[in-house]
């Protein structure tokens, strides 16, 4: 009977008109913090004084504990009014946020289990260490309790304790975002719109897509007005409106469809539900995505690096990089001793002895003409002469990768054009190797065994090189990896071995587990495990790309190529948020000097399209405009450029982020200059690079939350006074301008252009 009359209440509720009290307690302050273990630590009456304070809107490295990894706990005393319920709307749920955790927790509250890595328990749920087997991404995901009111591990009125084991698998740890509170359970956290699993379709120059909007509750009917409209994001003109009374039982859902005109910017579409008998508002908005890049045409192109390098005596593999209707022919001339092209493929195989530098002139035909472009070889000590263009498995799949999802990428490649256009490498991340848990880890000779999802990698890297692309791999210089499998340490000369055996072509070495063997954090602590692995490769026959991952930590861009490094993280892990995104793409000022051809600034990843850091994928959190953002940004940087994303759900929008060779050829120009922050005006920053041809790529952001109207002064920006501009998502040639250039920039958008006299 009670669980009928507590229903009742609330579908009363409900039914009334009334305004809502909704009391928020912040919880952002007053936690202590100890380093360690003890399952004593959840108990209420625990004596904590001896513990330290430490603020919880940053990561424990941040606050004098570095390096360290493992178990710490965090602990709150708060008294809990019972007003919090009985002047809320819905007085059925309490709920505990703390933001994000990394990575792992269990959270208690006055001694009994709460929940488990944002999952919420019951008290006597088991306690095992199975919640560090959780999927790694977890620190992204925000950790969330509810329980009900009348659950006896609440003390109203009274103060209560909660406890959070962190469990921090290596690099970042600790609760870190801020705003954690409690509040009582809204009625909008019950209605959801399925938007984001369903992508936009571009058909016959319209918009369109189709989602539901969804009760979730399983006893409450939720009755309401939805209305939806839309605009031009940039000029604000209404381009699509609806309004409908939508009634939903529980668990029930409705389904709609959108469609408008293609327009060349983003449509925002602002959808609110109004809560019948409530002053309760649900709002979500999202943009639309646009296509700027034309068409590729009918006739060949080559495109992508002007340049390429490789050590003498090694594999060397080139594909030529041309559009245009199929089938192609290739020629080369002048092509280095030892090197021979494959003319129906494009492919270019071999080995040169002698050092030098070879111009060759590159021919594509088809049957509607003919495109030739120089290549540079040279054939010397530095690889990487242009930043690496690729894939990595790691924004997407996580651990849960293996040789099928690799060789659907590749395939991949092929099918969808993205090596036509210069993406080069197939790269697996974490997730190959034998997991800690399991042995035998290696062979009686001391080589690295893989562990069932790849059972034989070197007939992998055979298959990927007969594609026409390079094979990377991942490891550690500690004894693991960030996800817990067999790394290197100590058996760095055998790895080394190993991966050239099996053709790889890149290495990604993460600093992870390497903290424990660490003396301390000197500098020369933080080289020594990159000096071994540089000194193992040197002593293989094939070219290997060393791409450092160590997230910047003691300035790495100022030794990254001391130790051997062709590439280095300079922050942490990017995730596919316009605050991750912005907090590190614009921060790459002051290192420029650092990058050049065979060793590069590192901001991490690319997150368009379907990311999720595996199993489960979702698209991208970044607007359109956010996406611009990222490609220009990181291709002004010299970035190396590594899609995240499940290449088989590629859709237009994206593969048109990806394809468009006059954007690319900024990241890939041979001067390898890194671009400058050269005007900052409130939430407008403009960057400037140096091209190898005498012009110069000039990267207008918005940070800002709506568009901004903007006079570039060519003299501010350093530029000449009269010039030619080209706008390069469209390909388009813009005129002659003296003095400004005036644009619109959509919020979180750019506007990115070349300038030639």
């Amino acid at each position: 009977m009670k669980k009928y009359s507590i229903i009742l209440v609330v579908l009363l509720l409900v039914s009334c008109q009334r305004k809502i009290n909704e009391i928020v307690i912040p919880l952002n302050s007053g936690w202590k913090f100890i380093t360690g273990d003890n399952p004593e630590y959840s108990n209420p009456v625990f004596n904590d004084t001896e513990w330290k304070l430490i603020e919880v809107d940053k990561i424990w490295e941040e606050q004098g504990y570095d390096p360290y990894d493992g178990f710490a706990w965090f602990r709150l005393k708060v008294t809990i009014p019972s007003k919090l319920y009985k002047e809320a709307f819905l007085q059925d749920s309490l709920r505990l946020f703390l933001g994000k955790i990394n990575n792992f927790d269990q959270t208690f509250l006055n001694g009994k289990i709460l929940g488990i890595n944002g999952k919420t328990v019951v008290e006597n749920a088991i306690l095992d260490s199975s919640f560090l087997k959780a999927p790694i991404n977890l620190w992204d995901y925000e950790r969330r309790y509810a329980i009900s009111v009348s659950d006896p591990r609440i003390l109203w009125d009274e103060e209560n304790v909660i406890a959070v084991r962190v469990f921090d698998q290596g690099g970042q740890g600790g609760l870190y975002t801020g705003n954690q509170m409690l509040s009582m359970v809204n009625i909008k956290e019950y209605i959801a719109f399925n938007n984001g699993s369903n992508p936009f379709i571009f058909s016959n120059g319209k918009i369109s897509k189709s989602f539901s909007v969804n009760n979730i509750s399983k006893i409450l009917n939720l009755e309401g007005r939805l209305k939806i409209r839309a605009v031009n994001k940039v000029t604000g003109e209404e381009i699509y409106k609806l309004e409908n009374d939508v009634t939903l039982l529980p668990l029930a859902s409705q389904e709609f469809k959108l469609e408008f005109p293609q327009i060349d910017q983003s449509a925002l579409i602002k959808y609110n539900y109004s809560f019948k008998g409530t002053n309760e508002i649900y709002e979500y908005k999202e943009e639309t995505p646009y296509i700027l890049t034309p068409s590729e045409p009918a006739g060949p192109r080559i495109n992508g690096a002007r340049i390429t390098g490789a050590r003498p005596g090694n594999p060397f593999l080139f594909t030529i990089p041309a559009t245009g209707e199929r089938p192609l022919t290739y020629k080369a001339e002048n092509l280095p001793q030892g090197l021979t092209l494959d003319q129906s493929t494009g492919i270019i195989t071999g080995k040169v002895i002698k050092k030098g530098e070879y111009k060759v002139n590159l021919t594509a035909t088809n049957n509607q003409g003919t495109d030739s472009k120089s290549l540079l070889i040279i054939i010397g000590d530095q690889l990487a002469l242009t930043p690496p263009m690729g894939w990595n498995s790691w924004n997407c799949w996580g651990l849960a990768v293996d040789e099928e999802k690799v060789m659907m990428s590749a395939r991949a490649y092929i099918d969808k054009g993205l090596i036509n256009h210069g993406w080069t490498y197939i790269n697996i991340d974490d997730g190959w190797e034998i997991p800690k848990d399991k042995d035998p880890k290696r062979d009686g000779k001391g080589n690295i065994l893989t562990n069932e999802k790849f059972p034989d990698m070197k007939r992998l890297g055979d298959s990927l090189h007969a594609m026409g692309l390079k094979f990377g791999i991942y490891s550690s210089p500690g004894p693991l990896t960030c996800g817990g499998y067999t790394a290197s340490y100590q058996y760095e000369v055998n790895d080394a071995k190993s991966f050239a055996k099996w053709g790889v072509d890149y290495l990604k070495y993460d600093w992870c587990s390497y903290d424990g063997i660490a003396k301390d954090t000197s500098l020369s602590e933080r080289k020594k495990p990159y000096f071994i692995m540089r000194d193992a490769l040197a002593g293989v026959d094939r070219d290997i790309v060393y791409s450092l991952c160590q997230y910047g930590m003691s300035r790495v861009w100022e030794w990254g190529a001391e130790v051997g490094g062709n590439l280095w993280r300079t922050t942490g892990d990017i995730t596919d948020t316009w605050e991750s995104l912005s907090e590190i793409g614009f921060n790459q000022t002051e290192i420029g000097s650092f990058a050049g051809p065979g060793h590069w600034n590192d901001p991490d990843m690319l997150v368009t399209g379907w990311v999720g850091w595996g199993p489960n994928l979702h698209p991208t959190r970044l607007t359109p405009d956010e996406q611009y953002t990222h490609i220009s940004l990181w291709c002004l940087l010299s970035s190396p450029l590594l899609i995240g994303c499940d290449l088989q759900r590629l859709d237009p929008f994206t593969i048109n982020l990806l394809t468009n060779d006059e954007v690319l050829a900024i990241d890939q120009d041979p001067l390898g200059s890194q671009a400058d922050q050269v005007i900052v005006e409130g939430d407008l920053q403009v960057w400037l690079k140096q091209l190898a041809d005498g012009g110069q790529a000039v990267g207008i952001f918005n940070l800002a939350d709506s568009t901004i109207n903007y006079p570039l002064s060519l003299k501010t920006a350093g530029l000449p006074e009269t010039l030619k501009i080209r706008d390069l998502w469209r390909q388009k040639d813009l005129g002659t301008f003296t003095g400004t250039f005036e644009t619109g920039i959509p919020s979180h958008g750019v506007v990115l252009i070349k300038v030639t006299q």
